[in-house]
């Protein structure tokens, strides 16, 4: 076990997640691929080649999080990467007709949802040799892109998500400063056909987590507080 490195990944019985699954067990590492439900995860898990193990974990239940803590430092006694994938684009409706409650639920997946996760490992982090967190998040956080005409992120005008995955952007930042010993970034898939677009993106789920897999394998001393996309550094 000394030998190995240990992920967790949430969100990772489909997607962006299982996909990153599949490749670091590829690598050789120990993969556990968080799920809410037990059954899907379970069946993720058996889809990969490797030492991938099923782990329940809802990013929106603290006791659900609390328990996939417990279960991890019992069998495995820490935590190498962490990787926040989960999320949620929420409700599709414009600024006009946002509510309180359509930012609550997506911000409680897609931000708070981070915070718990993150706060709930840091101890088994603490831990590792050298401890890497990796938040997915999209362009549709960053101020840069979305302003800017030339980029896609521009056209879409919305509310719950784009926000959500500002405040992601911050929290990883303020993650980098305070966890000087960690490696905390941030990755943008970019436009990949998932369930959360209706699979009408234009990157397959390998190329979207070629950025997710740069960061979860960095050196001791790479770069923290960083946000990239696949091809290198992006704007916040």
């Amino acid at each position: 076990m000394k030998n190995t490195t240990i992920a967790l990944i949430t969100g990772a019985n489909k997607g962006l997640g299982h996909e990153s699954a599949r490749r670091l067990a590829g690598l050789g590492w120990t993969v556990l691929l968080g799920s809410r439900d037990a059954g899907r995860g379970a069946a993720a898990a058996a889809e990969i080649e490797g030492d991938v193990h099923s782990v329940v974990i809802d990013v929106t239940d603290d006791d659900s999080v609390a328990t996939a803590a417990k279960t991890i430092e019992r069998r495995w006694g820490r935590l190498d990467v962490l990787v926040n994938n989960a999320g949620i684009t929420g409700q599709r409706v414009g600024p006009r007709d946002t509510t309180a409650d359509h930012m609550r639920i997506v911000l409680d997946t897609n931000t708070i949802g981070v915070v718990r996760v993150t706060h709930a490992f840091l101890p088994l982090l603490d831990l590792s040799a050298a401890p890497r967190i990796v938040m997915v998040t999209s362009g549709m956080g960053s101020f840069a892109l979305t302003g800017d005409p030339s980029r896609e992120e521009s056209t879409i005008v919305a509310l719950t998500y784009p926000a959500s995955k500002a405040a992601l952007n911050m929290i990883t930042t303020q993650y980098a400063k305070a966890l000087p010993r960690f490696r905390v970034n941030v990755a943008d898939p970019g436009y990949t056909a998932t369930d959360l677009n209706g699979h009408n993106g234009t990157q397959t789920v390998t190329e979207g987590t070629d950025g997710i897999i740069a960061l979860a394998t960095l050196a001791p001393d790479g770069p923290t507080g960083t946000f990239i996309g696949r091809s290198g550094p992006l704007q916040w």
